[in-house]
């Protein structure tokens, strides 16, 4: 069991935003406070140490709060104006002294947004004209037209977008910055892979799961062009840094070793070229997810192979949604890990909770606490896979 300190750590919910194609930008961030932790406590954790600004870097951090009222001088210092975007609750903005606070962070060089819609009777000054809104209902309705922001006082964003329609919507009302679970939800007319290319490619991931020989790797890697061309890519990259370009499968197979060869062609899996040329969404998230559960293993003492299980069932966890497919007949294909398939077909067994809980992106402490997790072993875990999942999105 994890040793629990007697200061409460606070539980903390982030999201990506993502540009309309689908490049990570910035990362939402909302604190949920438990008792004996009040906002301000749970701010100077959070941001009281250089690990989260340095683990999202380059991608800006969007601090969702209810009022101003919380960021004191003190907070303020751990918060640099280029890197920490408020979004403070429009409901607040009623308030005379609220608004004044709001414009003095403006006058310190804060990019301020207004989380969705003022109060009838409540006109704000134009310095406050980037927004935040909640989508997961749609645009709001307007009078003569759609729904539009102004571009000139973006970016804007938009959070709770949960469908392909709602994202394209949002994306053409000039919303810049997007966040929700709409690479979750394709719009139901994309077809993932056609028969051919799946049924390799669950042969390659079928290879992997069973610790197959590089040569037999090698082949079929060889009758998938575009996949192919995603390894040489990465292991040309600027995250290798190598002085001679590698040129043949055999070379890139020698480069990364066999461990780190799986788990890259495990994401690689999610970078084939989409069919209209934009990142694939379900890449960065298979990362998150992959990360996470590989660092809650590790957290808790799990040995190396069980660590590779952990990693291999987070980036298994949306391939139903990749190729269009139900899991059973996935897992099915696969020869997987016991441990790994009642993770994804239940969400059973302590990996398959585990797994649960990264899809929830907030779980409760007394989930954590049933299986001996820390907050502050999550807020480890949450750091650690954004991290990662913020390079590979860079480097493939």
């Amino acid at each position: 069991m994890a040793a629990f300190d007697t200061t409460p750590f606070p539980l903390v919910e982030m999201q990506a935003a993502a540009n309309a194609q689908n490049e990570w930008l910035a990362l939402s961030v909302r604190m949920s406070c438990g008792p004996g932790l009040d906002q301000a406590a749970a701010l100077h954790a959070v941001f009281g140490a250089p690990d989260l600004l340095t683990a999202i870097a380059p991608l800006d951090c969007i601090l969702h709060l209810a009022s101003p009222a919380v960021l004191t001088p003190a907070l303020l210092a751990l918060m640099p104006p280029h890197r920490v975007i408020f979004a403070i609750d429009a409901g607040a903005l009623g308030a005379e002294a609220a608004l004044k606070h709001v414009l003095a962070l403006h006058d310190q060089g804060y990019r301020v947004l207004v989380d969705g819609q003022p109060a009838d009777g409540v006109k704000l000054p134009p310095a406050l004209r980037a927004v935040a809104l909640d989508c997961s209902a749609g645009l709001p309705v307007v009078r003569g037209g759609k729904y539009q922001v102004l571009a000139l006082f973006g970016p804007h964003l938009a959070h709770g977008v949960h469908s392909a329609a709602r994202f394209a919507d949002c994306a053409e009302a000039g919303f810049e910055w997007l966040s929700g679970e709409w690479p979750l939800h394709p719009a139901p007319n994309v077809k993932p892979h056609d028969g051919t290319s799946r049924k390799r490619l669950l042969a390659l991931l079928g290879l992997l799961a069973r610790d197959a020989e590089s040569r037999e790797l090698e082949q079929l890697l060889k009758q998938d062009p575009a996949l192919s061309y995603h390894l040489l890519k990465l292991v040309n990259s600027a995250a290798f840094a190598l002085s001679t370009q590698i040129t043949s499968f055999g070379q890139a197979i020698n480069l990364l070793g066999r461990r780190q060869l799986q788990r890259w062609l495990q994401l690689l899996l999610y970078a084939r070229q989409q069919p209209d040329g934009m990142a694939n969404p379900l890449l960065p998230l298979a990362a998150l997810r992959a990360a996470q559960l590989e660092c809650l293993c590790k957290l808790q003492g799990g040995a190396r192979d069980e660590q590779d299980i952990a990693f291999m069932t987070g980036v298994f966890s949306l391939l139903d949604v990749l190729f269009g497919m139900s899991m059973e007949d996935i897992v099915g294909a696969l020869g997987l890990a016991p441990a790994a398939a009642e993770a994804l077909l239940l969400r059973e067994g302590r990996l398959g909770e585990q797994l649960s809980m990264v899809e929830q992106r907030l779980p409760g402490p007394a989930q954590l606490a049933a299986l001996g997790i820390s907050n502050e072993q999550w807020w480890q875990s949450q750091l650690h896979a954004f991290h990662w999942a913020i390079q590979v999105g860079r480097n493939l």
